[in-house]
C-alpha cells in the first residue's frame, strides 16, 4: 500500500473513531452488538439449511387484513418474485426479520442468492446472480423481479442490473449499506475481494461509466455510523444515468441494518408500488 493510501486509510479510521464514539455511535454500537449475538446463534442455520426459500400462495384462506390487500389489490405486486443477497461472510438468515414481514405483507416468492466468502470477484459473483435472476423469472413466470441487497450483495446486485443488462428483468435494487462509491477501509485489507471496494478500484471506475439505458428503480440506504462504509456517504448512489433515492437511517450498524425495523417497513412498502418512480435524493 503506498503512503498516501495508508494515510488516506489512517483519516478514515480516524473518521470513523469519532462517529463511532459520538452519543448516537455508542447508542447504535450496543444495538448493533445485540443484533450480531442473535445473528451469530442464527448463522449455522444457514450453513446446513438451503440457500434459499420460496412461499406459494394459491388462496385467500387464512390471510392477514394486510395480506389479503395487497394480494387483491395489486396482484402484481404481490406475484413478483424478490431475491435477498446478504454481506460478506454472512448468509441469508441475515434477512430473517425482513423475509417474515414481507411473508406477512402478501408477497408470494422470496428467495435468498447466496456465495461463498471465498468469493474473490464482484464481476463473476454478479453473472452467476443475473443467471440465478433469469431462471427465477422463467420458473415464476414473471417478466422482472425485486432485489434487496446488503452491504457486497447490494454492490453485486448493482453490477448486475448496471452493466450486465440486468435492468431487463430486475424492476427494483434496494441495497443497505453498499459501498456504492467504495469505502476507504478496504484500503486496511490486501484480500482481492476488498480491493475491489476501495475507491479508486477499476470496478468503481466502471460503475461510474455511463449508463444511459439503465431503468431499474435503485433504493440506498446509508446510516450516518455505518463503521464499515467510511466515510458513510459512500454508501449512496451518485450516478446521473441512475433512477436513485438515497435514504439516510440514523444511529442504525452497518449489520443492524435487515433488522432495522423502521427500514423493513420501508422496503415493505415501497416494493407493494410497482408503479411509483423515485428520483435521486
Amino acid at each position: 500500500m503506498s503512503a498516501d493510501g495508508i494515510r488516506e486509510a489512517l483519516e478514515g479510521l480516524k473518521y470513523g473513531a469519532r462517529s463511532a464514539l459520538s452519543p448516537r455511535g455508542l447508542q447504535s454500537a450496543a444495538v448493533e452488538l445485540g443484533w450480531i449475538t442473535t445473528h451469530l446463534a442464527m448463522y449455522p442455520l444457514g450453513l446446513v439449511s438451503g440457500s434459499g426459500s420460496r412461499s406459494e400462495r394459491l388462496t385467500l384462506s387464512g390471510l392477514t387484513p394486510a395480506q389479503r390487500s395487497l394480494l387483491v389489490g395489486d396482484v402484481r405486486a404481490a406475484g413478483t418474485p424478490i431475491l435477498l443477497a446478504h454481506g460478506i461472510i454472512d448468509n441469508h438468515t441475515v434477512f430473517a426479520l425482513m423475509r417474515r414481514q414481507l411473508l406477512r405483507r402478501g408477497f408470494t416468492r422470496l428467495e435468498s442468492f447466496s456465495y461463498s466468502p471465498l468469493t474473490l470477484d464482484v464481476r463473476s459473483t454478479a453473472e452467476r446472480m443475473g443467471a440465478e435472476i433469469e431462471r427465477l423469472c422463467e420458473e415464476s413466470g414473471s417478466d422482472q423481479i425485486h432485489i434487496v441487497g446488503h452491504s457486497l450483495g447490494g454492490l453485486i446486485a448493482r453490477y448486475y442490473v448496471q452493466r450486465l443488462g440486468g435492468d431487463k428483468y430486475v424492476h427494483t435494487c434496494v441495497t443497505l449499506g453498499t459501498p456504492h462509491q467504495g469505502t476507504v477501509a478496504a484500503r486496511l485489507l490486501p484480500w482481492p475481494l476488498v480491493k475491489q471496494l476501495r475507491p479508486d478500484s477499476d470496478l468503481m471506475e466502471e460503475l461510474a461509466e455511463p449508463a444511459p439505458d439503465c431503468s431499474t428503480r435503485f433504493v440506498a440506504f446509508y446510516s450516518d455510523v455505518d463503521q464499515l462504509i467510511v466515510p458513510q456517504r459512500r454508501a449512496r448512489i451518485r450516478h446521473p444515468d441512475l433512477i436513485a433515492r438515497n435514504i439516510r437511517v440514523d444511529g442504525v450498524g452497518h449489520l443492524s441494518l435487515p433488522f432495522h425495523g423502521d427500514v423493513v417497513h420501508q422496503i415493505t412498502g415501497m416494493l407493494s408500488h410497482l408503479d411509483e418512480q423515485d428520483t435521486v435524493a
